[in-house]
């Protein structure tokens, strides 16, 4: 049988001529045997022969597409055993040659990361093809804002090898407030044959060495979120309010207060005879008793007496009571963080309960979904539901109400998730669970 060659996915065929010898007609069984007999097949597998007479059987060989069919040589052998005389069996023999191709599979987990500033990356590469290859990693992007690093760079696969390169990719500034900048980029897996001491052979590559390119994307994200600069918005708008409006109100009352305290009372100036006794009965009693005597002790003790007693007590009582029931009944700004969290398929929730004596008036609810967990989120005032969310539609949400919702004395706010599927957050590896945070604020003020 003369050599053939044959690719892998194709099919080629040589042939065998069996010839009887003997002196009585003889059936011949042909069986491929060796490492080519799981894709070698012969035609017609028996033969009858007269004596003297011959037959050409056709072999024919179709190797898999697959790595497993090394490129290379391989021995052929196929044995002839006579039915009458088994014991003349013969085996020829020839060697088929199975040529290179080349196939190589990539793909990049994920396609898509998150981050501040740096995302990580896993490259999955596998020699599909029947010969080594050494592999080599390109990153492209249309600028120059992102900076790559392949570890390792270049990696040797033997046929059917797979192996799993890291890709860290990072940028050169943050994004402080705004809305997440999308940086796309295309990796190219470059193979290159080699030969068995190693050295490339790159000028013998043909049109089937494969090339995949990768679309990645890296989403770089703010880090500050929208929601605190409404905070701070808020924030700032309390501050001015203050300084503007109450304070000075504030002062202008307590220094009209302290006036009122300190103001001195008028001076009875000499007694006159007239005058005293068209006075109220205080003159026309103390000239009985002496001029000289009634006047000192009449004008001495009843100023000191007057002074302290019904005019400064006097105002410092009523003052007093005004300002204490103003701060008594008074409203304060006030907030609760509910942090639930739950394990992938179960219900976590997290309440809070409104003082003893106290009244909460909701105004604002701010929810974080910063790891991008997928389930469901409720949230219920008392035994009111307020609003049922998708974890999936959002990262971060709020709400505010221009009337405050009213939860009186020990009634509680209430989170609950669902959790379906925990997300992956800013360090690039999946939470065990989900996790929301949850604000609610408003003004806390006494239940009457």
């Amino acid at each position: 049988m003369p050599e053939v060659s044959v690719m892998p996915g194709g099919t080629a065929s040589t042939t065998l001529t069996v010839r009887n010898d003997s002196d009585i007609v003889e059936a011949y069984t042909l069986e491929i045997v060796g490492d080519c007999a799981s894709w070698s097949t012969a035609e017609p597998a028996r033969v009858s022969l007269y004596p003297g007479t011959s037959e050409t059987v056709t072999i024919h060989l179709a190797p898999p597409r697959s790595s497993e069919v090394r490129a290379g040589a391989y021995p052929l052998a196929v044995r002839v055993l006579p039915t009458e005389h088994p014991e003349a069996v013969r085996v020829p023999e020839t060697t088929v040659r199975v040529e290179e191709f080349r196939h190589l599979r990539a793909d990049m987990v994920p396609r898509r990361r998150r981050g501040w500033l740096r995302g990580r990356y896993q490259l999955a590469v596998r020699n599909e093809g029947n010969t080594p290859v050494r592999v080599g990693f390109t990153p492209d992007q249309p600028g120059e804002e992102l900076g790559f690093d392949f570890r390792p760079t270049t990696q040797e696969l033997a046929p059917g090898e797979a192996a799993h390169v890291g890709l860290r990719v990072r940028t050169g500034k943050p994004v402080w407030f705004g809305a997440p900048v999308v940086w796309p980029f295309t990796v190219v897996v470059a193979e290159s044959a080699t030969t068995g001491d190693g050295q490339d052979r790159q000028d013998e590559l043909g049109p089937a060495a494969v090339q995949p390119s990768l679309d990645v994307e890296f989403v770089q994200i703010p880090v500050f979120p929208k929601w605190l600069l409404a905070v701070l918005a808020a924030l700032l708008a309390l501050i001015l309010a203050w300084l503007l409006l109450v304070r000075p109100t504030v002062r202008s009352a307590a220094k009209d207060a302290a006036n009122d305290v300190v103001r001195p009372r008028p001076t009875p100036g000499p007694s006159v005879p007239g005058q005293d006794e068209q006075g109220a009965g205080g003159g026309a009693d103390q000239r009985p008793g002496g001029g000289t005597d009634a006047q000192p002790g009449g004008g001495t003790d009843t100023q000191p007496g007057g002074e302290k007693g019904p005019g400064a007590g006097g105002e410092d009582g009523g003052d007093g009571k005004a300002r204490g029931g103003g701060t008594t009944g008074g409203k304060e700004q006030h907030s609760a963080t509910l942090d639930v969290e739950a394990p992938a398929g179960a219900v976590g929730a997290t309440p809070y309960k409104v003082p003893k004596g106290k009244m909460f008036e909701v105004t604002d609810i701010v929810v974080s979904n910063y790891q991008g967990d997928e389930g469901v989120l409720t949230i219920h005032f008392g035994n009111r539901k307020i609003t049922t969310i998708a974890l999936e539609t959002f990262r971060n949400l709020d709400y505010h109400w221009v009337t405050p919702i009213r939860i009186t004395e020990n009634a509680t706010v209430r989170a609950q998730i669902t959790c379906a599927k925990p997300g992956t957050p800013a360090t690039g590896q999946r939470a065990q669970g989900c996790h929301e945070v949850v604000n609610v604020s408003g003004l806390l003020s006494d239940y009457r």
